[in-house]
């Protein structure tokens, strides 16, 4: 009898070894850049990274007019996603310019874009977004702070209408954000990019009704719309921290594949506020 009970001992103490047992950590993510966010965090005027910039000059690289790089000072959390922003029809760089330093500071390499010509449609503002990621990736002075691999788009207006084209032609792409955007006669069905898309309920320019809805709702991949209460079309070209905040989280999402960010975009906010009219997503992720 005395073995069959050590048996029986030896068994329990297996099984209680076993539930006993800590559980398997995931492994760290490598792409994850600075603190635990918080809400001050993703609508802060200004994110952890310290922030410089550096001038591209008129036609010096082809596929684009000139620019601003907006880059993290610090090198030792590794490599960064970029971003290339393109402003709207007839607007200057200046129009999207808010956008770099804040993006920057939380963990990005942006670039905001002067486009060739103010009319340039969406298609052409689509191909001045992807030779700006391959200026900032090969040539640029600071390629060895980013990762090629970890790429989005960004644009407001027609700019944003060449946001999602962009995307519709590098499914590579990590994330896309069009702010406000404006285009005509396009179906985005075939958008592999996850895609915030962002309108203002009182755009008389880019009516949301015949734009980002519609934008919206062609994509089938990971996606989101908010629609910004009592905002206009030109509530994209300046600071804003609401805008700043999801366009931070979608960042950190997609291209960092930081899941610490997902309660800011899951569930969905609550609309008809002070802020939101409107937020639609795939949530959960």
């Amino acid at each position: 009898m005395r073995k069959p009970i050590r048996l029986i001992v030896a068994a329990l103490a297996l099984v209680a070894g076993v539930v006993a047992a800590p559980a398997a950590h995931a492994a760290p993510n490598p792409h994850q850049r600075g603190p635990e966010p918080t809400e001050a965090s993703v609508t802060a005027e200004r994110g952890p990274f310290a922030v410089a910039s550096q001038r591209v000059t008129a036609f010096s690289h082809p596929g684009f007019k000139e620019g601003t790089v907006y880059y993290p000072t610090d090198t030792s959390q590794g490599t960064f996603g970029a971003v290339a922003i393109s402003p709207g029809f007839v607007s200057p760089e200046a129009t999207v310019a808010w956008y770099g330093p804040r993006l920057a500071s939380q963990g990005f390499v942006v670039m905001t874009l002067e486009t060739t010509t103010g009319a340039d449609l969406p298609e052409a503002r689509a191909g001045q977004l992807l030779a700006v990621l391959d200026y900032l990736t090969k040539s640029s002075p600071v390629k060895n702070r980013i990762d090629p691999s970890r790429l989005a788009v960004m644009g407001w207006s027609m700019g944003g209408g060449g946001t999602l084209r962009a995307a519709q032609l590098t499914p590579s792409l990590k994330a896309a954000i069009p702010l406000a955007p404006w285009d005509l006669g396009v179906d985005f069905s075939d958008v592999r990019v996850p895609t915030l898309v962002i309108g203002a309920d009182n755009d008389f320019i880019a009516a949301t009704g015949l734009h980002s809805e519609p934008f919206y709702e062609s994509l089938t991949v990971e996606k989101a719309y908010l629609e910004l209460e009592n905002a206009g079309h030109f509530t994209f070209t300046t600071a804003n921290p609401t805008i700043a905040k999801y366009s931070i989280s979608w960042l950190k999402r997609w291209v960092d594949d930081d899941t610490r960010y997902d309660r800011f975009l899951c569930p969905p906010p609550a609309g008809n506020g002070p802020v939101i009219q409107e937020y639609r997503s795939t949530c959960p992720y």
